[in-house]
């Protein structure tokens, strides 16, 4: 009986430890898989190009990242180089994103569903921050913030809510982040509250968020611009 309820146990810690080291993109099985973006199959990622196709651009992208981009309303502007930009990347695991800020601007409260991020500062000052998920009290959805200066690093862990913001109102602020996904995908939470298409209803929300209907009126009235091109 003990040795059938150590393999037991085994088994279980076996296949905790697999579930955790699946839970980002999967690792490849091949040197590479360039994504074929004209097959039709669907799956979970893009279906490889034939290996005899493959050209040395398809792992090439002349992106810029050297060059400031103009930020937005929310004073921000996150480049995104991901699968759909380099077709090599299918399978590997990661893209990069350069991100300008404006003076005071900011990338507001978003999360990455698919990727861990780790951002570095390149120029100027960001005060930044992430939130973790619901937890039993004292200590439910704490808060951990930092101010980064140039060269300083920070990561963000993978699906939580975080934020960065730009403090000085004179000077703007660049920063490069590296995500563990191809495809990291991003869901700015003001923009998917307020901006959905078709609206959730103001009831929902404003039972959510406890406040009068009017009040969900006015932010659902806005246009919801994004930030990531």
């Amino acid at each position: 009986m003990a040795s059938s309820s150590s393999f037991l146990l085994l088994g279980a810690l076996l296949a905790l430890v697999s579930r955790q080291a699946t839970a980002s993109d999967p690792s490849p099985l091949q040197d590479f898989c360039v994504a074929d973006m004209n097959s039709p199959v669907r799956v979970n990622g893009f279906v490889c190009k034939d290996p005899m196709d493959v050209k040395a651009d398809d792992f090439f992208k002349a992106a810029n990242l050297d060059k400031p981009r103009m930020p937005n309303k929310v004073g921000s502007n996150v480049t995104l180089i991901n699968v759909m930009q380099i077709a090599g990347l299918n399978t590997l695991g990661i893209s990069i994103a350069r991100i300008d800020y404006a003076p005071l601007g900011q990338n507001p409260p978003h999360t990455h569903p698919r990727a861990t991020e780790i951002l570095t500062v390149l120029e100027g000052t960001l005060y930044v921050g992430f939130v973790t998920s619901n937890q039993p009290a004292p200590n439910k959805n704490k808060f951990f913030s930092k101010v980064l200066n140039k060269g300083d690093v920070f990561v963000f862990p993978v699906g939580l809510i975080h934020f960065q913001f730009n403090p000085n109102p004179h000077q703007p602020a660049v920063a490069i982040a590296a995500l563990s996904s191809q495809n990291p995908g991003a869901i700015t939470i003001a923009n998917a509250v307020f901006g959905s298409d078709p609206p959730i209803s103001d009831d929902v929300l404003a039972k959510a968020f406890q406040v009068e209907k009017n009040t969900i009126d006015y932010p659902q009235a806005q246009f919801w611009e994004n930030n990531h091109y």
